[in-house]
């Protein structure tokens, strides 16, 4: 997908699709937050308000497998990831095992902001939300909800992240991704994508998240190895987003990623299961679906 100089983004709703899997509620909302980011940009909004402020919405619809959609751990506790990358500087903030925060991706741009460092867990980062003043969840257990989603039509697949690639007016790159990781996940298990480099990557020429078995994505760092791969000389971004997914296939993993170049050129690489996504494009092109391996998309 590419198009004439302009802004553009790409959203994902994570991987795991099966065919024939009702998916019209994530796919449309999906498109919704895209085309309301469409109209951010088209106001001369940044790439990193627009990616932080699409996740967020995407974490309050409760349709995905992140913020008030989260699933919880194997001890019944709710622990989530997120993270924010800004392409123009190499500043990156995120947040693993958080528990009791309505909005884990606009903690994850604090920890960016508001600190010397990229990576606050646990207790340390439920403390640094509390200080800040951050929306708290007071009843976890009813809180949290795949709220408006077909719980049956998700039986087995345990993979919902959402995360976004944003590219501005002014040519800026910015990425931002939230997830609740696996169902049924050992308590404290992190997954790939508050890990920069790992589940998410933007610098001044490609921005990658990412979404599947985590664990593969830690071990291949696959977000950065996409944007190196991609920024070669006479390299493009399909054959990295190919070769790093192939990879993780080769170890016995699956899953998918979305990627944004600086020239607004978008990719939606995915295997074995289908990934949900929404891409906006340079030329204002607004598609969404769900994008196989093979390369049909459901919509």
């Amino acid at each position: 997908m590419s198009g004439a100089k302009g802004f553009a983004l790409v959203v994902h709703g994570g991987a795991g699709a099966r065919p024939g899997m009702r998916m019209e509620k994530e796919c449309a909302r999906l498109k919704a937050a895209a085309s309301r980011g469409q109209a951010e940009l088209a106001r001369g909004v940044c790439a990193l308000d627009v990616a932080v402020s699409i996740v967020a919405e995407l974490e309050d619809s409760g349709l995905y497998i992140a913020g008030r959609g989260a699933s919880p751990n194997r001890g019944g506790r709710y622990e989530l990831d997120a993270s924010v990358m800004d392409g123009e500087t190499l500043r990156a903030g995120a947040v693993a095992a958080l528990s009791g925060f309505r909005n884990p991706v606009r903690v994850a741009r604090h920890v960016m902001e508001e600190t010397p460092h990229v990576l606050l867990a646990a207790e340390g980062a439920e403390a640094f939300a509390r200080n800040y003043g951050f929306e708290g969840v007071e009843a976890p257990e009813t809180w949290y909800t795949r709220a408006g989603a077909d719980e049956a039509n998700h039986a087995g697949t345990e993979h919902g992240t959402v995360g976004c690639c944003v590219l501005d007016a002014c040519g800026r790159l910015a990425a931002s991704s939230s997830t609740a990781g696996l169902f049924d996940k050992m308590p404290g298990r992190v997954a790939d994508t508050p890990l920069i480099g790992a589940g998410l990557w933007c610098d001044d020429k490609v921005a990658v998240a990412c979404t599947g078995q985590g664990d593969y994505f830690i071990r291949t760092a696959a977000a950065v190895r996409v944007a190196i791969a991609a920024s070669a000389p006479g390299a493009s971004l399909q054959p990295a987003v190919c070769a790093a997914l192939d990879r993780i296939v080769d170890l016995g993993g699956w899953g998918g990623l979305v990627a944004l170049s600086r020239q607004g050129e978008i990719i939606v690489g995915v295997r074995k299961f289908g990934v949900k996504y929404a891409a906006l494009a340079p030329d204002g092109r607004l598609d969404a679906g769900v994008m196989f391996p093979d390369g049909a998309v459901q919509r």
